[in-house]
């Protein structure tokens, strides 16, 4: 029999976190979505059947209190899923102004770090072999042009993954990533419309020629939080279409 877990998907607002959490409902999991106060959060949660919670994750303290009474509410965290992340703030290298790329690290890198530091002091507290799960992106590896400040911030989550693997793996907590390429959320559909320019620019570099639909990312998430990924820890998982290939 499987025991029911504490998940915590953060960006569970999003496109990406609803699928998220849609994924670990099915595999029997008790699933809170966290996102910011001015988000939806709470109704996409009472949607899903989830519980919520509103927090700035580039706030630490606010994190580790929000971290205690999803804990004290839901019982351990045993898997974290470190979803949230922005992407809008684009520019060249000689025109993005500085704060913007500040405020993609902010999120990004800083928020990652405060949410996996508390989520793996409450594991150790509580004794518990636990798992996080990053959601990075292939940008980490392949650069666009105008994506290079959200591109190495999820270069940077790709190391913290190593990081945190390496140095938890003595508690018994697993930390691994998965990189998608595009994903075709509404929000997508809705910017890149099939048979848009800039959807087929998008295409012509990924040799399967399909975006990455949301519940495929989730899959894989669930995958590597799963007892069938129990060897496997501070690895980068692209789900691409073959795009690192081309």
């Amino acid at each position: 029999m499987v025991s029911t877990r504490t998940v915590l998907i953060t960006g569970g607002a999003g496109g990406i976190g609803r699928s998220l959490a849609q994924a670990f409902l099915e595999a029997g999991d008790r699933v809170v979505l966290a996102d910011l106060p001015t988000s939806n959060v709470s109704a996409v949660a009472d949607e899903l059947g989830a519980g919520a919670l509103e927090v700035d994750i580039t706030d630490p303290d606010a994190v580790s209190a929000g971290v205690r009474d999803v804990a004290e509410a839901h019982g351990p965290i045993e898997v974290l899923v470190n979803n949230a992340g922005i992407l809008h703030l684009h520019g060249d290298v000689m025109s993005l102004a500085v704060a913007d790329y500040e405020t993609t690290v902010r999120v990004n890198i800083l928020g990652t770090f405060a949410v996996t530091q508390a989520v793996a002091r409450h594991m150790v507290e509580a004794g518990i072999g636990g798992t996080i799960v990053n959601i990075s992106s292939i940008g980490g590896r392949q650069p666009t042009p105008g994506m290079g400040a959200y591109e190495t911030t999820k270069a940077a989550v790709d190391a913290q993954t190593r990081w945190a693997a390496i140095e938890l793996a003595a508690h018994g907590i697993r930390v691994n990533a998965v990189a998608p390429g595009p994903v075709d959320t509404p929000m997508m559909k809705a910017g890149m419309p099939a048979g848009s320019p800039m959807r087929e620019a998008w295409l012509s570099r990924i040799p399967l020629r399909q975006l990455a639909d949301p519940a495929q990312v989730a899959a894989a998430a669930v995958f590597l939080a799963s007892d069938a990924a129990t060897d496997i820890t501070g690895v980068s998982l692209a789900v691409d279409g073959g795009q690192l290939l081309a």
